[in-house]
């Protein structure tokens, strides 16, 4: 048991990690789900299914026919089979996309696809609902990124050998609905898992001490921010071109598009014409979406200000609860005396933390400009898991290059940042100031990233048993020499 538990955490964590581009690709020729339409009885094996081939062979003018099984059935879970090609598709998939096949069996894979579709059924019977709408915007969106890597439709079609884009549509559906039941089961297992303090204090006195996690070197880091101001008069600038835009569309029926294509300054949607699909729980900033919901169908917003700049939306498409909108981002020019003014202020603060007229915490509380992090001294927070530790070997590479060379406490330099997500420059002085070698687990120190592992423990405790306890009472058959595999669950029922 401890063994599963441990490949079940590296595939989750390893799942976790692959780009959601090879996650689709790997989908996508995975297993198709179909209902099953009458279920047999629980003792017998499911029927092979066996496509005949018609193959003439000519002998004394008497016609003769050979019988060439094409495809099986591996296995049945409630109202979902999987069949024997979809398995090998699968494997074939991962090793074309250069994944790792050391922990990949034949086997173990139609166990996870067989877990998959245990959450699925059970969804159902739940009455754990996923909307045609949530289902087939995802697909578009899948679809539109297909054409933009591939080029066109019709090599996209070509490259999965579909022909039509209705076909395509279809599979994507059922693939899309499947996944979507699957994940919705699996955060309702989960959802309510929480560990206290004594829980992880009593998983750590459990880990044996040869078998102690061992976290490697890490720095914590902190800084203060300058952002340059912009003047007023460019940021009317700014407010009156995108009027200026929103006028030709609605008066003289430009494309929001085009104009999105020749003005906007967004990377992630400049060239798609300013398109997103977005629904309440997407990821964009308050501002954004506050304005995105309360437009009508066809509506162009006013020109709005966020962290990121000044925006129009446009309203293509109202489905439900999500909606399908262009926008253009214009962010108003800072000048160069902006700019060197926010840096002779951080050299000035530099030089006063370096005289001892502040602490860096007293000097980001007071000067810095950055929300996130100036009420806590500066102190930055690793986005992965909010710990102020950061591992040296998982860092940013940009943020690593910027304190690889600082001993403890030494401020840096101001340097100027670009914002990787498309708003303002920004200057900023960072320090080092703490510094933890590699070394064994420790309960005081390392407690956040003890309680997480904690927490995937008793969540994968959970899953376990919630798995067996719905296989044991849901239909499952397992067909061929697939009866024969050493699953992690028990789905061969004696």
């Amino acid at each position: 048991m401890k063994q599963l538990r441990k490949k079940y955490l590296k595939f989750m964590t390893n799942r976790n990690s692959i780009p959601f581009v090879l996650c689709f690709f790997i989908v996508l020729v995975s297993v198709q789900a179909q209902e099953y339409d009458s279920i047999p009885d629980t003792q017998i094996e499911p029927p092979e299914t066996v496509v005949v081939a018609d193959i003439e062979v000519k002998k004394d003018t008497v016609n003769t026919f050979k019988k060439i099984k094409l495809d099986g059935i591996s296995a049945v879970v409630g109202d979902y089979l999987i069949l024997d090609s979809d398995i090998d598709k699968t494997l074939i998939d991962l090793r074309s996309q250069g994944a790792a096949m050391d922990d990949i069996t034949h086997c173990g894979l139609l166990g996870k696809l067989m877990e998959d579709r245990l959450y699925a059924h059970q969804a159902v019977q739940d009455s754990i609902l996923v909307s045609d709408d949530e289902v087939n915007s995802t697909s578009d969106r899948q679809m539109q990124q297909l054409v933009q890597q591939v080029g066109s439709m019709e090599k996209v079609l070509k490259f999965y050998n579909k022909e039509s884009v209705e076909d395509f549509r279809e599979e994507l559906y059922n693939i899309n609905k499947l996944r979507m039941l699957s994940e919705k089961m699996q955060q309702k297992i989960i959802s309510e898992i929480e560990v206290t303090p004594e829980e992880v204090r009593q998983f750590f006195n459990k880990i044996p001490e040869d078998e102690k996690p061992v976290f490697g070197a890490e720095l914590e880091i902190s800084q203060i921010v300058k952002i340059p101001e912009i003047p007023e008069e460019e940021k009317q600038k700014t407010i009156n071109k995108l009027n200026e835009i929103k006028a030709d569309c609605e008066d003289n029926d430009a494309s929001f598009s085009v104009k999105a294509i020749l003005y906007s300054q967004d990377p992630g949607s400049k060239s798609k014409g300013g398109f997103y699909s977005m629904t309440r729980e997407t990821p964009f900033v308050k501002e954004f979406k506050d304005v995105a919901f309360s437009l009508r169908q066809g509506e162009i917003s006013e020109p709005f200000e966020t962290a990121f700049g000044y925006h129009i939306i446009y309203i293509e498409k109202i489905r439900g609860q999500e909606l399908d909108l262009r926008h253009i981002l214009l962010q108003p020019e800072i000048p160069q005396s902006s700019i060197d003014k926010a840096r002779v202020e951080l050299d000035t603060i530099r030089k006063q933390l370096m005289d001892g007229k502040y602490t860096f915490a007293e000097a980001a509380l007071n000067f810095s400009d950055e929300k996130e992090t100036k009420f806590d001294g500066g102190l930055l927070r690793n986005p992965i898991n909010f710990d102020s530790h950061f591992e040296l070997t998982k860092m940013d590479p940009s943020l690593y290059n910027q304190v690889r060379n600082l001993k403890d406490n030494e401020i840096s330099q101001p340097t100027l940042e670009q914002d990787p997500n498309g708003g303002p420059p920004k200057y900023k002085i960072l320090m080092v100031s703490n510094r933890y070698d590699e070394h064994e687990a420790n309960f005081a120190q390392d407690y956040i990233k003890i309680q997480e592992l904690a927490l995937r423990d008793k969540q994968f405790t959970t899953i376990r048993k919630w798995l067996n306890d719905h296989i044991s009472d849901t239909y499952v058959s397992v067909g061929g020499e697939n009866r024969d595999c050493e699953f992690a669950n028990k789905w061969v029922k004696e």
